[in-house]
């Protein structure tokens, strides 16, 4: 056994999580599973931040992701509760190279129950369930940790949307993983900022973005740079722009949960902040670096 594995499987035992000094919060526009393989410009981006993630004083005891492909529909939230999820591989038309692909990092099941107890529903006492199989790392979420943190060797639990939940709920859920951030937990929200794959265009150019998703991305980013975090959940008032952004906003909401997780004063930095195919927007965004 490689000592990556052997420290992989170490950290699947973790039983608690450690205070720790604050962690930052992710946005990660994942856009095309051929990001995870392809050499670009995302792919590049999400080593670098990988690297300086690992360059901290003190590195994350553990990676809570929320995924857009990871819909629990009116089943309330999940918690990933085994201890060597799978990889899943949750698309199809893609060449054999991205179904090869395998993220062999841990679980951490005792964690997970514990902050199952922990954490409840907005607006109800219902606490979270916990899936001890039946699921896994979709590419919402390998698809990024992979190039951040190539060795696997931190444990990772995703955190499941229940789609017919409101908007504020998921909001007000995510600020409940405020305090997860001082004890060793990074939280990774994945989807996009814009997301129309019935509009998409074969090009890479930013300049063939269509104005209404220019528009939604626009407003999303000022709201952001304001620290006025909370409104993000009115997105839906925008009528047809919104319509047009997101025909199922499933790819919307991890951003929600990522805000909801900012302490106030925590200003954003900007990254991949252009559009894949013209309607994906790639713009992502870290707070407390």
């Amino acid at each position: 056994m490689s000592h990556t594995l052997e420290g992989a499987a170490a950290q699947a035992g973790i039983t608690a999580l450690r205070p720790s000094a604050r962690m930052p919060v992710l946005f990660v526009g994942h856009g095309s599973p051929m990001n995870a393989i392809e050499d670009n410009a995302y792919r590049r981006s999400w080593q670098q931040l990988g690297q300086q993630l690992l360059a901290r004083a003190e590195r994350p005891q553990l990676v809570l992701c929320i995924s857009a492909h990871w819909i629990t529909q009116g089943q309330g939230s999940w918690l990933t509760g085994m201890a060597q999820p799978r990889t899943i591989h949750d698309f199809g038309g893609f060449p054999d190279a991205l179904f090869a692909q395998q993220y062999p990092a841990p679980g951490a099941p005792v964690v997970a129950q514990q902050l199952a107890s922990q954490l409840h529903m907005p607006h109800s006492q219902q606490a979270l369930g916990v899936y001890a199989d039946g699921w896994g790392l979709d590419h919402g979420t390998w698809s990024v940790l992979k190039p951040m943190f190539p060795a696997a060797d931190i444990p990772v639990v995703q955190l499941s949307i229940d789609y017919r939940r409101p908007p504020a709920e998921h909001f007000a859920l995510g600020q409940q993983l405020q305090a997860l951030r001082e004890r060793g937990v990074l939280i990774v929200g994945s989807g996009n900022v814009v997301h129309n794959l019935r509009a998409l265009q074969r090009t890479q150019s930013p300049l063939q973005a269509y104005d209404w998703a220019i528009e939604f991305d626009q407003m999303v980013t000022g709201l952001v740079e304001r620290g006025d975090l909370a409104r993000l959940g009115d997105f839906q008032q925008l009528g047809t722009v919104a319509q047009m952004a997101h025909p199922t906003y499933d790819h919307y909401l991890p951003l929600l949960y990522a805000a909801g997780a900012v302490h106030s004063g925590e200003a954003a930095q900007f990254f991949n902040a252009d559009f894949q195919m013209a309607t994906i927007s790639m713009r992502s965004m870290v707070w407390g670096v």
